[in-house]
């Protein structure tokens, strides 16, 4: 009786344990948002607050305080109307290469290509994002420079190219996972009533997959609304309206980036406040992503029965239709019949085109940067001793990397684990808690990089006095990283076959020693590769760092209180300099290697790790 009380006390201890650390992800996202609105709101009420989202010009002034007479001019309209620009050309550019590259991938890849192809996507998705800015910088920019009235071929095409090339992975892998789950029995219904397989994918699959398609492009929306780095090394970064498509202009998270170091106090509120303007942003665009994702109901499914209830009509009426009373109606049938097929067929070779043009991009991307890069890894790059004015050295900046990633998964991983399976295996999925909790974890994970910069530099770099360290750039991390853990841990536990965990009750385990013996393992693959791809991330990552780490590369750091610069952020502080661009490329090569390699180690252990729970 004593060891049954003593277990369902064990019980309850770790139910609030772990109830706990989901409800961190509310007091998270409450955090970051009145911490920035409460520094941003002395700068809205001295610049006011239509002067500061509709004022056209942006002259900041290091001496303006909230107290006495402001002597720059704050507006953001310029930047705002620039992010809109780069967010469309980047739509434009990687949502329309990303879409017909995921129907080719879907529909018509051959299938001993089509795990390539997928498995590419996948891979380079998470190569960082200032790796592609530092091509744009070095290849693009030059190259666009050949057709520019500015010479340097900074603007809005390059933007658009980049954040398009970028985004375009993205797209393309969430679009393929939503075309490839659509009931076959569409599309084999329309092969059976004579509709041609072009015109059966376009006019059947590709409607039944609307909504995970528009989730993923309003997704890559606010990827490129919310990226810093790359747009900082390629847009120009001239606050005006752009008026060409090699017009410099500025964006909202390239305004934060620029002026931060050196802003002043209302220069600083300002910062914060285009901060809080564009967490709005990226709050509205969830909630869309959040409303076209939702499945299909049985409404839409009845218009695809409805579509092709209308294929049968037409298609019986044109069989049986007597040719010499209603030749002109069977004729015009007919027409409209190849004109379509025509159209769908044409569609097809664009597919073709577009995944060749997105492989062809972002293989470039890496391929140039390897081959300008590898042969300048050195030993004194990677282990020499820092010297200021010197040849420059990485070793800091990779032992900074690394304390900063055991720092964040030493927090990160459990807290988000912990929060997983309170929603998987303890939470009633309809309550109101739950749904608060799922909903402010998405909201986390959609924040915009240099927000949690911006928070990080205001607690824990001032508020907690931690200082430009590592450790207040490894708690910022933790907060980025909490919901992508949590997200994909409670996938991989609810893919665990109910049955095994009926089983283990039935022989008398209770609810804690069934997760722990028979549920943590069955999701084992699915949790170490969450656990690898936040390992990716926070690689990858530099605008969080910029402003709580340190913007440039520092001496060998001697515990976490130190300053340092992660390889990315060491990246973006040698790419910026011309005397160093071997050792820039370098670095760049190091980065894709790393984040490659726990790339595929993730989809290593997913497999080795599945087939051994299999064969078990």
């Amino acid at each position: 009786m004593k060891l049954i009380k003593n277990q369902k006390t064990k019980e309850s201890i770790f139910k609030l344990i772990f109830a706990m650390t989901a409800v961190f992800t509310i007091f998270a996202v409450i955090a970051i948002i009145v911490f920035l609105l409460y520094y941003s709101i002395p700068a809205f009420q001295k610049i006011g607050f239509f002067n500061f989202i509709f004022g056209k010009e942006w002259n900041s002034s290091s001496a303006d305080t909230y107290d006495g007479e402001m002597q720059g001019m704050y507006g953001i309209l310029t930047m705002i109307v620039g992010s809109l620009f780069a967010t469309s050309g980047a739509i434009l550019v990687g949502g329309t290469l990303g879409f017909f590259t995921a129907i080719f991938i879907a529909e018509f890849c051959p299938k001993k290509l089509k795990k390539i192809f997928s498995n590419a996507i996948n891979l380079l998705a998470g190569i960082p994002s200032v790796v592609y800015g530092f091509f744009g910088m070095r290849v693009l920019l030059p190259l666009l420079g050949n057709f520019s009235a500015n010479g340097d071929g900074s603007g809005i095409l390059s933007v658009s190219i980049i954040l398009g090339i970028m985004i375009m992975p993205t797209v393309t892998a969430l679009s393929t996972s939503s075309l490839e789950s659509v009931d076959r029995n569409y599309y084999e219904g329309s092969i059976a009533l004579g509709a041609s397989r072009e015109r059966s994918v376009f006019k059947v699959i590709v409607p039944a997959s609307k909504s995970g398609i528009i989730a993923s492009i309003v997704l890559g929306i606010g990827r490129a609304v919310g990226e810093t780095m790359a747009v900082v090394m390629i847009a120009g970064n001239n606050p005006v309206f752009p008026t060409t498509l090699f017009s410099s202009f500025r964006t909202t998270t390239a305004n934060i980036v620029m002026e931060m170091s050196y802003g002043g106090e209302l220069q600083t509120g300002a910062l914060i406040a285009t901060g809080v303007i564009l967490t709005f942003f990226i709050l509205v665009i969830n909630i869309c992503f959040n409303m076209v994702k939702k499945p299909a109901n049985s409404t839409s499914n009845n218009k695809f029965m409805v579509y092709l209830s209308g294929i049968k009509q037409k298609f019986e009426k044109s069989k049986f239709l007597n040719i010499k009373s209603e030749s002109l109606t069977r004729t015009k049938f007919l027409t409209k019949s190849r004109h379509l097929d025509i159209v769908a067929i044409s569609l097809k070779h664009f597919s073709f085109i577009s995944a060749f043009l997105g492989i062809v991009a972002l293989l470039t991307t890496i391929i140039f940067i390897f081959v300008n890069g590898f042969p300048y890894i050195s030993s004194e790059l990677l282990f020499g001793e820092f010297n200021y004015g010197g040849d420059p050295s990485i070793f800091s900046s990779i032992v900074s990397t690394l304390m900063l990633v055991f720092l964040t998964s030493l927090l990160a991983f459990p807290i988000g684990i912990m929060a997983a399976i309170f929603l998987a295996e303890y939470s009633k999925r309809d309550s109101k808690l739950v749904r608060l909790i799922r909903l402010m974890s998405e909201t986390l994970s959609g924040i915009p990089s240099i927000v949690y910069g911006l928070f990080g530099m205001l607690f824990f770099s001032q508020l907690l006095k931690l200082g430009t360290s590592i450790l207040a750039g490894g708690l910022t991390l933790t907060l980025m990283i909490i919901p992508t853990t949590i997200r994909g841990t409670e996938e991989s536990l609810l893919m665990v076959n109910e049955s095994l965990r009926e089983a283990s009750y039935a022989l008398g385990a209770g609810k804690l020693k069934t997760i722990r013996r028979v549920v943590l393992p069955s999701a084992l693959p699915g949790i170490c590769a969450s656990v690898i791809l936040g390992i990716s991330r926070m690689i990858a990552e530099s605008a969080p760092v910029l402003f709580t780490m340190g913007a440039s590369i520092k001496p060998m750091p001697k515990n976490f209180k130190s300053s340092g610069a992660s390889l990315a952020v060491a990246l973006y502080a040698l790419g910026r300099e011309w005397m160093h661009i071997n050792e820039s490329y370098a670095t760049a090569c190091i980065l894709i290697i790393l984040v490659l390699l726990l790339n595929l180690l993730s989809q290593g252990i997913v497999k080795v790790l599945g087939k051994r729970i299999k064969g078990a």
